[in-house]
């Protein structure tokens, strides 16, 4: 039985339908389909996930700790490598597809910002000089803007930056690929309030100017709620809801229920 969910773009809503059993839908960016993994002493991380993400939206993904949030993130760009046929990428498996190409089209930032070494521009610069392309000092200066940084950190070093100055840069860095999707796991659990709102106010701007599709997974439920457009509760390796960050409340499933009340 799939799970269903309305789809609110602008004036007009949609019913989007979660069945495996229908194949792959026109309206999605991302699909999963049956996603399982089991660790060499057989325990079981992801059970048969299933989940249809549309394009253009921000999905939150929330849970209990050690419920398989960022097994299932990586997945998506292969960061462990899904079975063929259990993650689609505009309906194309992306076990098809050569794994750096779908790292450009499918981009992550992680918890911990890594700065390469050298200057913030060299390391926006990084991604597209792997692919023999140079970014010109007007395109660095608008990512650097995109990630909420002003021009004085053209020349900065790398290794002089704050944890929130660093995250933004990582972010600058990944968006100089151009990726279609963005995976970010608990990207500001290690920021103070202001690097986590400017981190937050970049993501809601990529999600409207450039209908880019989003999965988070966050520990903060406030925050999910506040940039959502849809959130998936996973607990113990298996989807168990889908719902709009409002309806959070409404969540049946007990241990879905119990996460939330001691979250909040």
């Amino acid at each position: 039985m799939g799970i269903s969910f309305l789809l609110v773009e602008g004036s007009e809503t949609r019913l989007l339908a979660v069945d495996p059993e229908n194949g792959l839908s026109a309206d999605m960016k991302l699909e999963v389909r049956n996603l399982a993994r089991v660790t060499d002493k057989d325990v079981r991380i992801l059970n048969n996930v299933n989940l249809d993400i549309p394009r253009g939206v921000i999905m939150g993904v929330i849970g209990p700790s050690g419920g398989g949030k960022s097994t299932f993130l990586r997945a998506l760009n292969r960061l462990w490598e899904p079975a063929s046929g259990s993650v689609f990428l505009d309906g194309v498996d992306i076990c098809e597809l050569d794994v750096i190409s779908l790292r450009r089209k499918i981009g992550m930032l992680f918890q911990v910002p890594v700065m390469f070494e050298g200057s913030v521009a060299d390391n926006i610069r990084y991604g597209p000089q792997l692919k023999g392309q140079k970014l010109s000092d007007s395109e660095i200066y608008k990512l650097l803007a995109l990630a909420d940084l002003d021009s004085s950190f053209y020349k900065k070093p790398g290794g002089e930056l704050s944890v929130g100055q660093a995250q933004r840069v990582a972010l600058a860095r990944t968006l100089a690929n151009e990726p279609e999707v963005l995976l970010l796991d608990e990207p500001t659990s290690a920021l103070d309030p202001i690097s986590t709102q400017n981190i937050e106010d970049v993501l809601v701007k990529l999600k409207k100017d450039r209908e880019m599709t989003i999965v988070m997974v966050s520990h903060s439920i406030k925050q999910i709620q506040k940039i959502a457009d849809l959130v998936c509760l996973l607990v113990n390796g298996e989807i168990v809801e889908i719902l709009k960050p409002e309806q959070l409340s409404d969540a049946k499933h007990p241990m879905a229920q119990r996460f939330l009340q001691l979250s909040s």
